[in-house]
């Protein structure tokens, strides 16, 4: 502690100085809580609710809100919460990190947060690290809230969505921080409103809150699918591409070709505005494309894909060249060439399909057949709850991230009992050899005494390693794997039985309390032994935690070897210098406070490192959760039945719009114009849409020019609304089109952005910072793909019949996520029963099953 904070008081010391009235006042009620009946406590619930409604504020019901909490957990459980815990709960409840010592009954401490926000009736989601953490909380302390006529729920791994929903629907909900956020993710991808699971993200307790925030927020969640664009759609098009004839566009539309029922003479099957690296397909070629894929109509939407990657095809054929646009490299890789600087840039790759298409054409590997189709790091995903809090017995030595990243500054609460636990110096030796056999005898030692040991690992390999040393010596003892099988945490909660020897990873049974019986207390409490040190503290103080809860007595120490990692990537040398002046011999223990000091640099100098690689990721991140809020919000407009009138008509007037600048720009002089490309262009797009000739168009200025495009563009889609009988009929067509495009080119980005992420590092090279080119190139990119929503979207109702069924319709189907393999679910139960070789024969033969049908 710093002189300032001596003189001063730690930040923590002086937050809590304010937060001391208000736990007054909740211990003063308790006599008129215990006078009440079980009903009129109940009661409680709806009055609290009407005095909400009526103007007061959580903060102004929440010392009697904690009193009712209180009460009622003693009348439900037996139990009632101390002093400590009523602080935590209302530190809770401002939205902050309660740091409370292994032991001080976190669990408790939540009921009272998730009731009182409960009371606004807009969900409270409690996120525990695991399944067996979130159905044990959610049946126990689940108890409080449903005495008090709220409702609870959890959701767990195997669940279907009807089950979800109703969970999520509770006052309360129990879940883990994986199916929390694949939930928002799979509902930023259903296609009806009824198939949402989710109700809105509003206020999160998060249970070992530095496990969750932290140690997994460098890897994002992912759900991958496989696309229904699959790469034979590339191959099969690169093979059409091949057999349509390149022509030419001739003529011009005017009011007397429409009047004669005369098109725009188009020769060949496809034709190609190179200036504007544009391909259009003839009505030969449109002809020949639904020939070749036996379909009726390529406009329909269901046709969508075809259209686009035929077009890919021609693009690739007609307008990209190898060796000068992009190079095919010797393991078949195909790299865009930059065309300012002419070097090859790795990692990029063409957006939207064309580099598929590319790869096609090549004859190498089509890549990417199955793709991400949602992304998100649980950085992003808890900063959108309106309101977040968390507990965990160690927080402060990330402090600065929770309170940079997440805006949560972390207190620190004292203990309901004074520690007892003695906390020896680090014991370190030359080798590991040396070290684990030190380690085998100290367990020798105390459990002769009856003294219960919890070995920590940091890898699965080493608690092998001395399962079978411990073997050899005879010692009876548990081994577990961070799996959290509730059989586990069975075993952890047994650990501190006198005479158990537990070893276990680090994060082995987290979440569980460790109770020691009579004679372990006797016996001088759990013992602690590390046998390597963290890369960061926090690890270390977890273990450490496990032992001394409520004022029980225990010891902890590390063992560490020169050859640990950590020691060995800082510093090593120095400390064997120091070693071999001290003279020491071979498996002889030493402590030293220079050691400890050099080991707890070392640390702080990962975790330092560390932070910055989140930070990194979270600034990265950021480009794609600004795009990404903006695609769901348009989705969820969808999904909620918005009329997209309006947003349909804005896409119309844009795209002409740009049109006019991409062909007749106010730079270039009229007769410098491209009209036969615009009206090619726009043929394709808006195909009733008829030009006046071409000399008046070019005796026109720009302005007029735009303002005439827009207009006739307009009038035409409000032809096309006449054509349906019922408006509401075109309003849900719009609705289905806007979904399936939005959902194929945000799927397509998402994997555009990915590759430009990985090789965007190679910018550094060219002394540019690679974090602001990629936020330029994410910003252009996004640009491009909300312009090809918009065109294709357009193009797709301007072919529209109104005979036509059109559904909405899944664009990928999801295959799984990157966290299926970690989460345990619950083993398959057979369906019949099971017959033995003795058996009678199911089949009626009178045989025995191993003489009958066993036999084949």
């Amino acid at each position: 502690m710093g002189l300032v904070e001596k003189i001063f008081g730690t930040h923590s010391e002086n937050e809590l100085k304010r937060i001391y009235p208000i736990v007054d006042r909740i211990e003063a009620m308790e006599p008129d809580m215990k006078a009440l009946s079980d009903t009129e406590l109940k009661e409680k619930t709806r009055e609290f609710k009407q005095r909400l409604q009526d103007g007061e504020t959580l903060d102004d019901i929440l010392p009697e809100a904690y009193a009712v909490v209180r009460e009622a957990a003693g009348r439900a459980l037996g139990m009632r919460h101390y002093r400590v815990q009523l602080i935590g709960g209302i530190i809770l409840h401002q939205g902050r990190i309660a740091e409370m010592k292994t032991g001080e009954g976190k669990t408790l401490v939540s009921t009272l947060p998730a009731y009182l926000n409960a009371l606004e009736e807009k969900g409270v989601h409690i996120v525990t690290v695991n399944d067996y953490l979130a159905n044990r909380d959610a049946q126990w302390m689940g108890k409080v809230h449903e005495f008090l006529g709220l409702t609870v729920g959890v959701v767990l791994n195997g669940m279907d969505n009807d089950e979800r929903r109703a969970a999520y629907n509770c006052d309360i909900t129990y879940v883990t921080n994986n199916e929390l956020g694949f939930d928002y993710l799979r509902d930023n991808m259903v296609i009806y409103k009824e198939q949402l699971v989710q109700r809105g993200l509003h206020f999160a307790i998060i249970d070992e809150v530095d496990s969750v925030l932290i140690d997994e927020a460098r890897t994002p969640l992912i759900i991958s699918g496989q696309s229904s664009k699959s790469t034979k759609l590339y191959e099969a098009c690169d093979i059409l591409a091949r057999q349509l004839e390149r022509g030419e566009a001739s003529g011009e539309f005017s009011k007397m070709n429409a009047i004669m029922g005369e098109e725009i003479e188009e020769t060949g099957d496809y034709i190609v505005n190179e200036k504007e690296k544009a391909v259009n397909l003839t009505e030969d070629g449109v002809k020949k494309v639904e020939k070749f894929f036996h379909i009726e109509n390529l406009a329909d939407p269901e046709n969508l894909e075809i259209q686009h990657n035929i077009i890919l095809a021609l693009r690739a054929h007609n307008l990209m060249f190898k060796d000068q646009d992009y190079v095919v490299t010797a393991e078949g890789e195909v790299m865009i060439v930059d065309e300012f600087t002419g070097r090859i840039m790795p990692g990029r790759r063409y957006s939207d399909g064309l580099h598929q298409a590319i790869e096609a054409k090549e004859h190498v590997k089509v890549r990417r057949e199955s793709k991400t189709l949602a992304t998100i790091t649980f950085q992003n995903l808890f900063n959108k709850f309106d309101k977040k809090s968390g507990m965990t017995g160690t927080a402060l030595t990330e402090e600065k991230e929770f309170r940079d990243i997440y805006g949560m500054d972390v207190i620190e609460i004292p203990t309901n009992m004074p520690v007892q636990r003695k906390d020896l110096d680090d014991a370190v030796f030359k080798t590991k050899r040396e070290k684990y056999e030190a380690v085998v005898e100290a367990v020798k030692e105390a459990h002769a005494g009856g003294q219960p040991v919890l070995v920590g690992t940091i890898t699965i390999e080493v608690s092998e390693l001395l399962s079978k040393m411990l073997k050899k010596e005879g010692i009876k003892h548990n081994v577990l794997n961070a799996k959290y099988h509730e059989l586990e945490a069975q075993i952890v909660a047994d650990a501190g039985v006198h005479g158990a020897v537990t070893i276990a990873t680090n994060m082995a049974g987290r979440g569980t309390d460790i109770k020691l019986d009579e004679a372990a207390r006797e016996a001088g409490g759990l013992k602690i032994i590390g046998t390597e040190r963290h890369e960061s503290r926090r690890i270390d103080n977890q273990l450490r935690g496990r032992s001394g809860r409520q004022g029980d007595p225990g010891e902890s120490r590390f063992y560490i070897s020169l050859e640990d990692d950590l020691l060995r990537l800082f510093g090593s040398e120095r400390l064997m210098g120091v070693f071999n002046a001290l003279g020491v011999a071979d498996g002889e223990q030493i402590e030293h406070k220079m050691l400890s000091s050099a080991i707890e640099k070392a640390q702080k100098k990962i975790e330092s490192n560390n932070f910055g690689i989140r930070k990194n990721l979270l600034e990265y991140d950021q480009v794609m959760n600004e795009q990404r809020e903006i695609i769901y919000g348009e989705r969820r407009r969808v999904l909620d039945g918005e009329s997209m009138r309006d947003t349909i008509y804005s896409m119309i007037t844009e795209y002409a719009e740009n049109t006019a600048d991409r062909f007749a720009s106010a730079e270039a002089e009229p007769e410098d114009w491209d009209i036969k490309g615009m009206e090619v262009a726009i043929h394709d797009i808006i195909p009733q849409l008829i030009l006046p000739p071409e000399k008046e168009l070019m005796g026109m200025q720009q302005k007029e020019l735009k303002h005439l495009l827009k207009e006739k563009a307009v009038k035409e889609y409000e032809n096309k609304e006449a054509e349906f009988p019922e408006a509401e009929q075109l309003r849900e067509i719009e609705r289905v089109v806007l979904l399936k495009v939005i959902d194929a080119r945000w799927m397509d980005h998402i994997d555009d952005m990915d590759q430009l992420r990985q090789g965007i590092g190679l910018q550094a090279y060219g002394q540019r910072d690679p974090l602001v080119e990629y936020k330029m190139m994410g910003y252009n990119m996004f640009g491009e793909m909300t312009g090809a929503i918009a065109e294709t979207t357009i193009r797709t109702l301007f072919h529209i019949r109104v005979e036509q069924k059109v559904e909405r319709e899944e664009v990928a189907k999801v295959t799984g996520t990157n966290k299926d393999e970690s989460s345990v679910r619950a083993p398959k139960k057979r369906e019949e029963k099971k017959i033995y070789p003795n058996d009678p024969c199911p089949c009626g033969s009178g045989k025995k099953y191993k003489q009958c049908c066993g036999r084949k």
